[in-house]
């Protein structure tokens, strides 16, 4: 069998990686190209085109990008009509994947759904194309599967895959001392993995540095960004401690975190895997976010809080992401009464996931349907 698959940011990479190392591992003659990044070509599949062409952040930035989209678009097209795979794996990157599978659909190749795009926070009226193009559509959050089934859709939930990748986690060992690290205890900032997210981000963030002496903080740097990157923004800081930049190991930073600042997204639900209480930041442009208003129903930008359904880890949304709240609400986590309450939630936070084993579940749904 070959399988092409498809994945935009650094998170579909990730477990883009480990479902080409599940499907190896069950069916060792396969053959496997994508669209994705380093982790999944590490993992054994052959990379046709990096996802950093096509990742942007921000309704008003797809916009503006939209000819080099639509480029890729075109180019992907390309690659699987050369290639000629049984069947496509097309993984969340809604905007791109249901472009494809419309296209494909016709071709009479299977198309595969895993990590479903976020239909219940907005363009809920995209199950149509859902409905009509993919033939298995595999879920990781509890509650997608009553919203697909809503829609008269039967989906397989498959669990978490983050859970197999924070579980399997080895620390480095001697971490601390191979960054110079001191004895104090760490607080990690996590300000995203795309350049113009990182700028609105880690400028506040970084505010906090002189406020808590008694605590070492650490970039965790995406490794799609140079450190000359992050050093330009500290630079324009005058702080009088020390910042710590290090890149591609946010799990090392994490796993020895007391605390943590995060941009919304997938990172949110790694911190809390690694139980570290954490504050959620998100500012984007004005346009982006007005018009994410007018479109987006949900109560919560943070995976968290959507899991387990309440305000567990406190947000600052836009206007609200300032120095001062940010100041109060890192106190707050900081504090061992708030930071039990967290811990406690996140414990259940892991039960609803569904246990390990998400790569190897879809892998054997893909090999059972294609048998």
């Amino acid at each position: 069998m070959k399988y092409f698959i498809i994945a935009g940011e650094a998170s579909g990479d990730l477990h883009g990686s480990n479902l080409v190392k599940a499907l190896r591992k069950q069916q060792p003659d396969c053959d496997i190209v994508c669209w994705g990044g380093n982790l999944m070509k590490a993992a054994g599949a052959t990379l046709l085109q990096d996802y950093k062409r096509t990742s942007f952040m921000g309704f008003w930035e797809v916009l503006k990008n939209l000819r080099t989209i639509l480029g890729a678009i075109r180019d992907c097209k390309k690659d699987i009509e050369r290639e000629q795979p049984d069947a496509l794996i097309l993984i969340d990157f809604p905007g791109f994947n249901f472009r494809i599978a419309e296209w494909a659909k016709p071709k009479r190749i299977k198309i595969f759904y895993y990590i479903s795009p976020q239909l219940w926070a907005w363009k809920e009226n995209r199950i149509k194309k859902v409905k009509r193009d993919v033939d298995r559509m595999f879920v990781i959050l509890p509650f997608e599967k009553d919203f697909y089934k809503k829609h008269d859709y039967s989906v397989d939930f498959v669990g978490h895959p983050l859970l197999d990748v924070t579980e399997s986690f080895e620390a480095t060992p001697n971490f601390r001392t191979s960054y110079g690290l001191d004895n104090r205890p760490i607080i990690a900032l996590l300000p995203g993995s795309r350049k113009q997210e990182i700028e609105n981000m880690l400028s506040k963030m970084l505010a906090m540095v002189d406020k808590f002496i008694d605590y070492q903080f650490i970039i965790a740097a995406a490794p799609s960004q140079s450190l000359d990157f992050y050093q330009s923004i500290i630079s324009k800081k005058n702080i009088n401690n020390t910042v710590k930049i290090i890149q591609n190991q946010t799990y090392d930073v994490l796993n020895i975190a007391e605390a943590a600042l995060v941009t919304s997204g997938t990172a949110t639900l790694e911190t809390a895997l690694f139980e570290v209480p954490q504050v959620v930041c998100y500012k984007g442009s004005s346009m982006s976010y007005y018009i994410a208003k007018q479109l987006v129903k949900i109560k919560y930008i943070s995976l968290v809080n959507l899991i387990v359904d309440k305000p567990l880890v406190t947000e600052l949304i836009q206007n609200e992401f300032t120095v001062n709240r940010l100041e109060k609400e890192l106190v707050q986590i900081l504090d061992n009464k708030k930071r039990k309450e967290i811990l406690t939630e996140y414990k259940l936070l892991k039960e609803k996931l569904g246990g390990e084993g998400a790569s190897d579940r879809v892998a054997a749904f893909i090999l059972e349907d294609n048998i």
